[in-house]
């Protein structure tokens, strides 16, 4: 998430609940609006020693280095995955222009996931699907891959279509079998963001992809 669309709040001393030393939200800005993505109360010792009170049982810690006894204080934390996840994909969530395969500049609708977080790490494409030479490499290849990673296979349609498909679910890498790969083993890998294509043999994409993932 952008550190510019995120932002703190201190609740005023007057708001605090009666054990509260502190309450700090961190803020998110949605396109609906600046809310709280995660909140922190310092509680003070308030939860322990309401426990010890009521359970008898005493919750006071011995600190060695100051020799001396205290009940610990309690940090809470409070956040919601549905709120991270909004969050998420919010901040991902883009428009730019590409040209189509006439050239001609369109919308592009891109979801900018960071690769950790993207639901598919890579697509596997055959240049066409009319050549099982390059159908059966691009099968190898998915195969090989789908070991490891959450990999789509895809041979429907132009290719500018199918890079368009993974851009809007945040595919961050496509892997296209073309004619070369036939002769030297390598592919082309486009990346997502930058639509930046270069050529790349199986080990380095693996090792790409370990280093990006994990």
């Amino acid at each position: 998430m952008p550190r510019a669309d995120l932002s703190e709040y201190a609740h005023p001393k007057e708001k605090l609940s009666h054990y509260s030393k502190g309450t700090v939200d961190l803020m998110f800005k949605f396109p609906f609006g600046v809310q709280e993505l995660w909140g922190f109360a310092a509680r003070g010792d308030f939860d322990l020693t309401q426990h010890q009170q009521f359970s008898g049982k005493s919750m006071e810690y011995f600190d060695e280095a100051a020799k001396r006894k205290y009940v610990p204080h309690v940090i809470e934390p409070s956040v919601g995955v549905d709120r991270i996840f909004l969050a998420a994909l919010c901040a991902a969530y883009t428009e730019d222009e590409a040209p189509d395969e006439k050239g001609k500049m369109e919308k592009r609708t891109v979801l900018r996931l960071s690769p950790r977080l993207a639901p598919v790490k890579v697509a596997v494409f055959p240049l066409v699907k009319n050549k099982p030479e390059l159908v059966a490499m691009a099968e190898q290849l998915h195969a090989r891959l789908q070991r490891k990673y959450v990999v789509f296979y895809d041979q429907s349609g132009a290719i500018g279509r199918r890079y368009r498909r993974q851009d809007e679910i945040g595919t961050p890498w496509c892997v296209t079998v073309d004619f070369d790969s036939l002769t030297n083993g390598t592919f082309t890998l486009r990346e997502r963001d930058s639509m930046q294509q270069t050529r790349i043999d199986e080990q380095t994409l693996f090792a790409l992809l370990d280093e990006k993932l994990w």
